[in-house]
């Protein structure tokens, strides 16, 4: 049996995807949004009351959830696994986090228990465009689990970590770069040069709006869930001391895109909202 924590648009996605192998997949309901249970309805997954009650009946937990989350999520299994020393699950962590954080959560839960996961592409319904990522000594071992799945998974080197580093790199194009177009989009509007610049762009075969279009309705809780990921992958450069300003300043915009109200004409940061 298969546990997820918590089934979001991407881990609904997941343990459709996981369904045919492991046959029922279950997930948490105490504390949970109406949103959250009607996605996972969709997606045949079966509630139960608590966490605990998905530690101890999961033969493989996944911990899908925002970044800043994701350690708070493993002292909760840590906490139910301390009380139940039978319990033996595996425990991949599939959040958009860094090295540290994730050695941190190996040290907490053990390490033939964790896997290191990152999934890049969009939550799959359909094979081709998602692959998941899995590293640590025991990622061979739950790789056959998404074979025939939407998600093709794939074993990086053995220890935890070096998956998530890996999304870390992603991260910095597929995330930093859209927050400086969205920077530079709200400095022409704040300096009312927007025609200009977006015709100097164009000269250079560059469209603004395009470069934009990653950002587009990524206000809210996306943007904030961004944000987190961004001082993840900056944590994650510190470690082998690379520059981090530019996760950090990514951090930063989409903070402001998450606080911005995108009905104010005077709110910069509500261009995209």
């Amino acid at each position: 049996m298969i546990g997820i924590l918590h089934p979001g648009a991407m881990g609904s996605a997941l343990g459709a995807a996981l369904k045919p192998k492991a046959g029922t997949v279950i997930w948490a309901a105490k504390g949970r949004s109406i949103t959250t249970s009607k996605r996972a309805e969709l997606a045949d997954l079966i509630a139960v009351p608590t966490l605990k009650e998905v530690v101890l009946r999961s033969d493989v937990i996944i911990s899908i959830c925002p970044p800043d989350a994701a350690q708070d999520v493993a002292e909760a299994v840590g906490e139910v696994l301390d009380e139940a020393r039978w319990a033996d699950p595996y425990y991949i962590d599939a959040n958009a986090v860094s090295t540290l954080t994730m050695i941190r959560i190996t040290e907490r839960l053990g390490v033939k228990r964790v896997i290191d996961g990152a999934v890049i592409g969009p939550p799959a319904w359909e094979p081709g465009e998602t692959v998941l990522w899995l590293s640590g000594p025991s990622a061979p071992i739950v790789e056959h689990l998404f074979e025939g799945s939407p998600f093709e998974a794939r074993v990086l080197a053995t220890p935890a970590g070096i998956a998530s580093a890996l999304k870390a790199c992603f991260a910095l194009q597929s995330k930093a770069m859209p927050a400086i177009w969205l920077a530079i989009a709200a400095a022409a509007r704040d300096f009312h040069i927007e025609d200009e610049v977006r015709g100097e762009l164009a000269r250079f075969g560059i469209d603004l709006d395009t470069k934009l279009g990653g950002i587009q309705g990524r206000s809210g809780g996306k943007a904030r869930r961004w944000a987190a990921e961004m001082e993840e992958a900056a944590e994650a450069f510190e470690g082998i001391e690379m520059p981090t300003g530019f996760s950090r300043a990514a951090a930063e915009v989409y903070r402001k895109l998450a606080d911005a109200d995108p009905t104010d004409p005077r709110n910069l940061w509500g261009l995209r909202g």
